[in-house]
């Protein structure tokens, strides 16, 4: 486990798959359903690839709550970011998933420009179902479990 990640509150949690981008741990009992970057920059297609995988891995079990930990990250991506919210965010509301906590870097410019793209997907694309989301921003993986 990354240092980043409280161990305590990971007990319940196995590990779902892992491998070079990413590790995705879930708890069906709870729900949830994590997903930890682990470098600083994924392209695109395997970005794709792991949320796709995501998918499958939701359609087997029942679950409602997905945390993005992103704090690895240091470059941001705006293509990766619309797919993600436009597309993928879509797909798994009507799977079940409607709760969704986001850990972000901790460095201001990354949180700065995560904000102005999602107002700018939000104001153009009145209707997607991003209003329906509980999306919040958490500092730790225990915070964002907890609410």
């Amino acid at each position: 486990m990354n240092d980043t990640l409280n161990k305590s509150a990971l007990q319940n949690f196995k590990i779902s798959f892992e491998e070079r981008y990413a590790r995705v741990l879930v708890n069906e009992t709870m729900g949830i359903i994590i997903c930890e970057l682990l470098v600083d920059y994924v392209p695109i297609e395997d970005f794709k690839q792991i949320f796709h995988k995501i998918s499958s891995v939701i359609e087997k079990g029942t679950y409602h709550k997905f945390i993005f930990d992103k704090r690895a990250l240091r470059a941001f991506h705006q293509p990766s970011m619309e797919w993600y919210y436009l597309d993928w965010k879509k797909e798994v509301y009507f799977q079940g998933i409607k709760t969704h906590r986001k850990i972000l870097p901790a460095e201001n410019w990354f949180v700065k420009m995560v904000m102005i793209a999602k107002k700018d997907i939000v104001g153009n694309n009145p209707g997607n179902i991003i209003h329906k989301l509980d999306i919040k921003y958490c500092d730790n993986i225990e915070e964002a479990i907890l609410t």
